[in-house]
């Protein structure tokens, strides 16, 4: 049972997306994105709601996947966009705002599409969380006209887990995963054979059955391994760390390290 002010404000939510005549919904098969997909096909109904995802390197396959799996389930329309990131120097040279970057071409894709289908309102699922941590795309996406409507009405990402499990979503529990640019040390060149070294390396070490974690690529060629703090004990374990090592640098990192502070939601952008 929803607590009150969680119920309210998810009411509010249905109301606001009501009003809508269509709505196009970045979806990226997070829970936040996820949410706000299934309460706009639960109130404009699936023939007015488009789910948009936009594809490349900086999307490991694995997330791709679940969000198929979803919509083809749900019936919801939906679009996969190819995002030719490498076009866009300013993103690639990955400054500390290389995030503004990348959104604003994001958002010029949705746009097109937005257009191209009759649909007035793009949405994302940004949340109240969000704008209290460094977050230089949320910028371009309001100065380009995104509508946060999980914003509009005040909801944090603890509430949106709390919502996403009462109505049914079924990966309300699913660990966060930003775009793979997020796990490069800020002024190291983006390429598609790095961003497919952290995605092959996050990719070995779920399958050893880790849930939370991050694989940090740092100037050298350094991997810096974040493990949520209720893991480490099983990470520790002699024989995973150097099946872990002996992996990883067959991938091409030069040294693998293991963060002792464990995961930490952004911790690339402590000192920025």
């Amino acid at each position: 049972m929803l607590e009150l002010t969680v119920r309210k404000k998810l009411e509010e939510l249905r109301r606001k997306i009501g009003k809508k005549g269509k709505l196009l919904v970045a979806f990226s098969g997070g829970v936040d994105s996820g949410l706000l997909l299934k309460v706009a096909s639960d109130v404009l109904g699936k023939e007015r709601v488009l789910a948009v995802t936009i594809d490349s390197e900086l999307f490991p396959r694995r997330e791709l996947e679940l969000v198929k799996s979803f919509v083809t389930d749900t019936g919801i329309a939906h679009k996969i966009v190819p995002f030719p990131w490498q076009r866009n120097n300013d993103f690639v040279k990955n400054p500390h705002d290389r995030c503004y970057y990348c959104k604003r071409e994001f958002v010029k894709l949705l746009k097109g599409i937005a257009a191209a289908e009759g649909i007035k309102t793009f949405a994302e699922g940004a949340t109240v969380s969000d704008f209290g941590e460094y977050r230089p795309g949320l910028a371009a996406a309001e100065e380009e006209g995104v509508w946060h409507p999980l914003v509009e009405v005040g909801i944090t990402k603890y509430e949106v887990r709390q919502i996403a499990k009462g109505i049914g979503l079924p990966f309300w529990d699913k660990p966060s995963s930003p775009c793979l640019a997020t796990r490069v040390e800020y002024g190291e060149r983006l390429t598609k054979e790095k961003l497919k070294m952290i995605e092959s390396a996050e990719e070995f070490l779920k399958d050893l059955g880790f849930k939370q974690l991050r694989v940090r690529l740092h100037h050298g060629g350094i991997a810096r391994i974040e493990i949520a703090n209720e893991e480490l004990e099983d990470f520790c374990d002699f024989e995973v760390l150097n099946a872990v090592s002996r992996k990883l640098k067959a991938l091409g990192f030069t040294y693998v390290t293991l963060d002792l502070e464990g995961y930490r939601s952004g911790s690339m952008d402590i000192e920025v």
